[in-house]
C-alpha cells in the first residue's frame, strides 16, 4: 500500500523551453490540420506570438524533465503496475514556441480501491511563465496489484 503520507508530496521544479520544431511534431503527431499549429507566419497573422501549444502538449514538456518517474520510485511503486487514470488541464493563458515554462508538480491524493489491488495516485501540475499562472495539470494513475496467481 501506498503511504497517504505521500500527499503533499513536491517532486523537483523543472523548467522546459517550447520549441518550434517539437510543437509542430507534435501537431502533425496527433492530426493537427490548422495551420497556425504548423507555420508561424499563419500563427502570427491569427494573433498569437508564436506557434500555440496544443492543448496537451504541456504533459509531454512535463515528461521532459531528468526523470520523469523517479517520484514513483519515492511512492514505492513499480513503472509496470502503473496504468493511466486520467488526465486534465485547464488554462488560463496559452503558451507559445519561444516560451521558458516551470513546472510544478505535487501528489494531492492517494486512495485504493478493490480491497487495496488497485490504488490511485493524484498528481497535480502548476504552470508558469515567469511567475504568470499558464496552466493546472491533474494526472491520475491506477497501480494495478497483481496477486501470485495472476498472469
Amino acid at each position: 500500500m501506498i503511504d497517504p503520507q505521500f500527499v503533499g508530496f513536491e517532486l523537483p521544479v523543472h523548467t522546459q523551453e517550447v520549441e518550434k520544431g517539437r510543437l509542430r511534431f507534435f501537431s502533425r503527431a496527433i492530426g493537427e490540420t490548422d495551420p497556425v499549429y504548423l507555420d508561424e507566419d499563419d500563427a502570427k497573422a491569427a494573433g498569437w506570438r508564436s506557434l500555440p501549444v496544443p492543448p496537451t502538449f504541456l504533459f509531454c514538456l512535463d515528461m521532459e524533465r531528468c526523470n520523469p518517474y523517479d517520484y514513483l520510485e519515492t511512492l514505492g511503486i513499480e513503472l509496470g503496475e502503473v496504468l493511466h487514470g486520467e488526465q486534465s488541464f485547464q488554462y488560463h493563458e496559452v503558451p507559445c514556441a519561444g516560451d521558458r515554462l516551470t513546472f510544478r508538480s505535487r501528489i494531492t491524493d492517494i486512495w485504493a480501491r478493490k480491497a487495496g489491488t488497485m490504488e490511485f495516485v493524484v498528481r497535480d501540475t502548476d504552470v508558469f511563465r515567469g511567475e504568470t499562472p499558464i496552466a493546472e495539470l491533474r494526472s491520475t494513475i491506477i497501480i494495478r496489484h497483481r496477486d501470485n496467481h495472476e498472469s
